[in-house]
């Protein structure tokens, strides 16, 4: 069965949304218990258990870790997709256990994943603590690296609504090959890790053509991913990102899916049979240049000048669901951005919440186009 046809059918569902915490997770992993090697690899900050799925028998050992941030959940639900297709009866993923055995931390922030956070309880950013291993979380994962000495590392992370292309395209799906010093040299790991990410754009480029980013490789050590790279073992930054009208992020999660099939190449993806690590720069650089909704040409005073309103979402944990809360982010004369939704006022006014003022504090519930006679939210 074609990876596409089979990820339609047997994706896993029992994850949605964008608010997964520990206790979404537990009943899938107790399912897993008879297939996987399902245990703890430590607790966080205030104890919560940090789970470890182990899975496969191969000689190639892969550390793969999600939700360091806790508000970043994509790649985690995708994850949760690829321990499908794995523990399933399809010949290619047989032949994947048999030559990888992966070391997962599907949720290495558990604390930050409940409060919806990127930080974790005591307010870290973990992916910023690589050097000084202040928080248990960071603790258990440089640990499991330490034990492991693994092949390759998989950093996966969400990525926010800002980041596009310069052609005009959102960010979706972005990769990262981090830098192991501040001259950001081409060692022989950061040369695997580029081939590696081509591997996967390849494959991607036919479902999500033209929305394949690259990330900045500025190097700083306090980054987990550039600590890894640092000591020469193969790193590779996976960021989960826009898709048109998916703010839930259920299609992007798709797109890391193939990209982790992409990448362990299982016989039906197609692949090139010499990769040159050189087309990794040719890959376009993210830049931020996105906005959630633009209107462009709006006319906010008496004054001829027409000026861009830019909005973004809030995202607001409201008992067990996340809410998507709408602000003006800027007001901008000759601002050069791209918007998820986008409208052309021609000149024209609007009205925020039925008021003319423009108050970047307040909630927005309804945007109006006064010379159109027009609700455009």
């Amino acid at each position: 069965m074609h990876i596409t046809s089979w990820y339609t059918h047997n994706f896993e569902d029992r994850l949605e949304g964008r608010y997964i915490t520990l206790k979404h997770l537990e009943p899938i992993l107790d399912s897993y218990r008879e297939v996987f090697n399902i245990s703890v690899a430590g607790v966080t900050q205030t104890g919560l258990e940090i789970p470890q799925v182990v899975c496969g028998q191969g000689p190639i050992k892969v550390l793969i870790w999600s939700q360091m941030h806790g508000n970043e959940s994509t790649t985690t639900k995708a994850l949760f997709d690829f321990f499908k297709f794995i523990s399933s009866n399809e010949q290619n993923s047989a032949s994947l256990r048999a030559t990888h055995t992966f070391y997962v931390l599907p949720m290495l922030n558990p604390d930050g994943a409940a409060l919806y956070t990127r930080e974790n309880a005591n307010k870290v950013d973990l992916n910023r603590d690589a050097q000084h291993l202040s928080q248990r979380e960071s603790v258990v994962l440089k640990r499991l690296f330490d034990t492991l000495e693994p092949d390759m590392c998989l950093n996966m992370h969400d990525q926010r609504t800002i980041f596009g292309l310069a052609e005009g395209f959102p960010a979706t799906v972005s990769f990262l090959a981090p830098a192991a010093e501040v001259l950001k040299t081409i060692t022989p790991a950061r040369k695997q890790a580029m081939a590696l990410i081509l591997k996967m754009t390849h494959f991607l480029q036919d479902h999500c053509p033209n929305q394949i980013g690259r990330f900045d490789d500025s190097f700083n050590h306090n980054c987990v991913g550039d600590t890894f790279s640092s000591l020469g073992v193969p790193t590779i930054l996976i960021e989960a990102g826009h898709y048109k009208n998916d703010y839930n992020k259920e299609q992007t999660r798709c797109f890391v899916f193939y990209a982790l099939i992409a990448l362990f190449a299982p016989e039906d993806v197609k692949q090139n049979d010499i990769i040159d690590y050189k087309e990794y720069f040719l890959l376009p650089e993210n830049k931020k240049n996105f906005k959630d909704i633009v209107l462009y040409n709006v006319r906010t005073s008496r004054d001829a000048i027409l000026k861009t309103v830019c909005f973004q979402y809030n995202e607001v944990l409201k008992g067990n669901t996340i809410i998507f809360e709408l602000y003006v982010d800027s007001i901008e004369v000759d601002l050069v951005v791209y918007g998820h939704q986008s409208f052309d006022l021609q000149g024209g006014k609007i009205l925020l919440n039925s008021h003319e003022n423009i108050d970047f504090d307040k909630k927005i519930l309804t945007i109006f186009d006064i010379n159109q006679n027009l609700m455009l939210i």
